[in-house]
């Protein structure tokens, strides 16, 4: 096939454009700098410039594709106050893929997430097919991923993969790579309450064999999970973490989660656990990557960069 991939250069579409080349398949990639540029090029991707905000190029380049994957989404934006807007531009490319594919019955990905679907039980692929208990900006995220879903009905194969809240390997500098950072910053390595909170996770290969085998493969209208970890607690993370830092353990109150962990507080208290059951009987999706608190435990997330 020939894929158009948003977020191609980001920390997931790096590892799901050579996992497609890998198979046979020819990447097409969105551009908006010439660093992201230079980075498809030499993953052996084809560019295009441009932005998910310029809906004409995603049009059309759709309409030159065999499937659309679209992994771009404006996080700066959104964990900088901006959600609602983030969710909104979102929204605007979802709506323009689906016109663009109307009809043509090929695959079309979009990735959401799993945090908060079901709070205090592990999550399945059923949950969130309904309007869910969310509100603000998450909500619109999640009503952005149902009407991916509804678009099956206008011809197009199309698919959500939810990811957890930790895509982790070497080189992450998301939600567990914070968590690292302020644990030096605080001299403890915290977690909230008393810790059974549970998070689950994927490493970043295994998500993009998923997206992989969703684009080749998932019925049209299938809701899929990449998790490999149903739910880890995070204050096993915390333990690996003041670990290899040298650091005490300290449990911090709800109360004071926001001070301590900053943007991180409103979401690391959270009980999100997901399963993945459904995915692995519809796909055949078996992950073999290291699991997060192996892959934490090897050592990289504590690597600081050279000056």
């Amino acid at each position: 096939m020939r894929v158009f991939i948003t977020g191609a250069s980001g920390w997931i579409g790096s590892a799901v454009v050579p996992e497609l080349i890998g198979a046979g398949h020819q990447v097409v990639g969105l551009a908006r700098s010439d660093a992201s540029a230079a980075a498809l090029t030499a993953a052996g991707a084809e560019v295009r410039r441009g932005t998910i905000d310029a809906l004409d190029t995603l049009r059309g380049a759709a309409a030159d594709s065999d499937g659309v994957i679209h992994l771009a989404f404006k996080h700066d934006v959104a964990f900088s106050g901006g959600f609602d807007e983030a969710a909104d531009a979102d929204r605007r490319a979802i709506d323009a893929f689906g016109e663009a594919l109307a009809g043509t019955g090929r695959p079309f990905l979009i990735a959401s997430g799993t945090l908060g679907l079901a709070p205090g039980r592990v999550a399945t692929e059923e949950d969130g097919r309904a309007d869910a208990h969310m509100t603000g900006g998450p909500a619109k995220r999640q009503a952005n991923a149902r009407a991916t879903l509804a678009l099956a009905a206008d011809g197009v194969r199309a698919s959500v993969v939810r990811l957890p809240p930790t895509v982790h390997g070497d080189g992450d500098k998301g939600f567990l790579a914070a968590v690292v950072a302020i644990a030096r910053q605080k001299g403890v390595s915290g977690y909230i309450g008393d810790g059974t909170n549970r998070w689950p996770a994927v490493h970043r290969a295994d998500a993009a064999h998923l997206f992989r085998l969703a684009l080749e493969q998932a019925p049209a209208g299938s809701l899929l999970h990449a998790t490999a970890d149903e739910g880890v607690p995070i204050r096993d993370v915390a333990e690996v973490i003041g670990r290899h830092l040298g650091l005490p353990l300290a449990s911090v109150s709800p109360g004071d989660a926001a001070e301590h962990f900053g943007w991180l507080g409103g979401f690391l208290g959270l009980d999100s656990p997901a399963s993945s059951a459904r995915t692995r009987e519809l796909l055949g999706w078996r992950p073999s990557r290291p699991g997060l608190l192996d892959d934490l435990g090897k050592g990289h997330y504590f690597t600081r960069p050279s000056a």
